[in-house]
C-alpha cells in the first residue's frame, strides 16, 4: 500500500526545479513534465519516479514477455524506457551498428517515491513509508535553492556520424528503395556524438527545457545513463480501454517574424509531401492499433494538424481505438512497437533499411519513455530531440531524422535535421 499526502502549490514552476534538484541523490529518477500544454489527454501536469524497490532490465531476448511478467507481478506504478532495438524481439531482426552509449534495451522500475502534481496540488505517494518521511522530504524539497544554469568550462565540439556527403549517397539509396517498391517512406536517422565529455545532466536538461517546452519532456537517471529529452511527441497512451497515438510527421522552421512565421505554418499546413508522409504513417498506425482493437473502433481523431512549438512546427494526427479486455497494457505496446513516425511504412522493410544504412545503432533514440499504473493505464513518449549521455564513458549523444518519400529533396531533408538539431547542439556548445 501506498501512503498518500497531498499539499496546495504556490509556485509551480520553481517546485519542479526544486524537486529534480531534490532527486539527483537518488540512482533512478524518471522525471516526465508537460510544460503546461494544452492537451485534452493530459493526466498530470508533472510526474516524479524515484528510488527503485524492484527493477527490470534486459536485452531484447524475450524482453516483452518479461516486461509483462514484471508489470503483472508487480501490480503498481513502474516507469522506464523501450529502446527501438526492441523491434529485434518482434521481428526477426538485429542491430550491429555501432553503440557508443550502451544502455539495456529495456529497463523498468517500481518507485518507492511518486510525486504527482497537478497545477493546484502536488500528491506523495509513498510505498512503505516510515513516520513523517513525506512531510520531511516535502520541507526539504522546499529549501532547495532555484538551479542556476552552469556554463560548460570547454566548449563542446560536435561530431557527424555520417557526414554531408555520406547523407545524400545514403537518401539516394534510400530513393533508390521507394522507386523499386521495397518502401513508401523510410525514416533515416544519423548520429551527432561527442567524446570525453563531462556534463551535469540536470543543468542541461533544465537549460533544453527551458528553451523547447515541449508536452512530452522527460529526464531519466538510470546509474550513470542519462535521457534528457524535450520530446513533442507523444508515442501512445491508454486511459481505460481507450488508447491513442499521436505520430507526428511533417516539419517546419519557426521565424522570429510574426508574418514569416504565420507563412511557415500555413505552408506546412498545406504542403503535399509533408502530408503525404504524414497519411502514410497515419494508416500504418491505424493497422497497428487493430490488432488490438474492439471491431469498428479504430478512429482517426484530427488529421494533420499543425501545432507550433518554441523551435519548430509540427504537423500531428490523432488516431485512437478501444483496446480488447484480453489484451494487457504491455500486449498493446507491443503490438505497436516501435512507432510508425519513427520507422515508416511497411514497417518491417523501413526497418531493415535503417538497419542497412545508419552508422549508428539508435538504441534509446526513437525508443520511449512512460509509465504504466496500477489501473493497467501508461503514457508514452517517443524519444526524440534528446541528449543520450553514459557518464561512466564520457560519451554524448544526439540524433535527428526525417522521412524519405518519393517526393523528398536530400537537401531539404538534411535542413530539417538541421533543424531538429538546433536546440540540442544550442544547449551542448554553448
Amino acid at each position: 500500500m501506498r501512503t498518500s499526502r497531498t499539499y496546495s502549490l504556490a509556485n509551480l514552476k520553481t517546485l519542479k526545479s526544486q524537486l529534480l534538484q531534490w532527486a539527483q541523490s537518488y540512482d533512478d529518477i524518471v522525471w516526465l513534465d508537460s510544460n503546461n500544454h494544452d492537451d485534452k489527454y493530459v493526466s498530470y501536469e508533472a510526474i516524479l519516479a524515484v528510488d527503485a524497490l524492484t527493477a527490470i532490465r534486459c536485452d531484447f531476448s524475450d524482453a516483452f514477455a518479461r516486461l509483462k511478467e514484471f508489470q503483472e507481478s508487480t501490480n503498481d506504478w513502474i516507469f522506464g524506457y523501450l529502446t527501438y532495438d526492441l523491434k529485434n524481439d518482434i521481428e526477426d531482426l538485429t542491430s550491429s551498428n555501432f553503440d557508443g552509449l550502451k544502455f539495456s534495451d529495456l529497463y523498468f522500475f517500481q518507485p518507492k517515491k511518486l510525486i504527482l502534481i497537478s497545477k493546484e496540488h502536488i500528491e506523495f505517494r509513498y510505498m512503505n513509508a516510515v513516520s513523517d518521511e513525506v512531510e520531511m522530504d516535502f520541507n526539504a524539497i522546499q529549501t532547495i535553492e532555484t538551479l542556476k544554469f552552469e556554463t560548460q568550462n570547454d566548449p563542446i565540439k560536435i561530431k557527424l556520424r555520417t557526414s554531408k556527403d555520406s547523407y545524400f549517397e545514403k537518401v539516394g539509396r534510400v530513393l533508390k528503395h521507394i522507386h523499386r517498391g521495397d518502401v513508401y517512406e523510410t525514416n533515416f536517422c544519423m548520429e551527432c556524438y561527442a567524446e570525453n565529455v563531462t556534463l551535469q545532466p540536470c543543468d542541461i536538461f533544465e537549460n533544453l527545457n527551458t528553451i523547447s517546452k515541449p508536452p512530452f519532456a522527460t529526464f531519466l537517471k538510470m546509474e550513470d545513463k542519462y535521457i534528457m529529452s524535450a520530446s513533442p511527441e507523444r508515442f501512445i497512451k491508454k486511459m481505460g480501454s481507450k488508447v491513442i497515438s499521436q505520430p507526428i510527421k511533417g516539419t517546419a522552421p519557426r521565424s522570429k517574424d510574426g508574418e514569416e512565421d504565420k507563412r511557415l505554418k500555413i505552408e506546412l499546413q498545406n504542403d503535399p509531401k509533408e502530408r503525404s508522409e504524414n497519411i502514410m504513417i497515419v494508416d500504418l498506425v491505424r493497422n497497428d492499433l487493430s490488432q488490438t482493437a474492439e471491431k469498428g473502433s479504430v478512429k482517426v481523431e484530427e488529421l494533420c494538424g499543425v501545432y507550433s512549438f518554441l523551435q519548430v512546427h509540427q504537423m500531428i494526427s490523432t488516431i485512437s481505438s478501444h483496446a480488447k479486455p484480453e489484451f494487457s497494457p504491455v500486449d498493446i505496446i507491443k503490438s505497436m512497437f516501435p512507432m510508425g513516425s519513427m520507422t515508416g511504412a511497411p514497417k518491417i522493410s523501413a526497418m531493415q533499411i535503417i538497419e542497412d544504412l545508419e552508422d549508428a545503432k539508435r538504441g534509446v533514440y526513437s525508443g520511449s519513455v512512460g509509465y504504466i499504473d496500477p489501473d493497467g493505464n501508461f503514457d508514452f513518449n517517443v524519444i526524440i530531440r534528446s541528449i543520450l549521455y553514459n557518464q561512466s564513458l564520457k560519451y554524448v549523444s544526439y540524433s535527428v531524422g526525417s522521412a524519405i518519400t518519393a517526393k523528398s529533396d536530400p537537401l531539404k531533408e538534411y535542413e530539417e535535421c538541421l533543424t531538429k538539431a538546433k536546440a540540442m547542439r544550442t544547449v551542448l556548445e554553448s
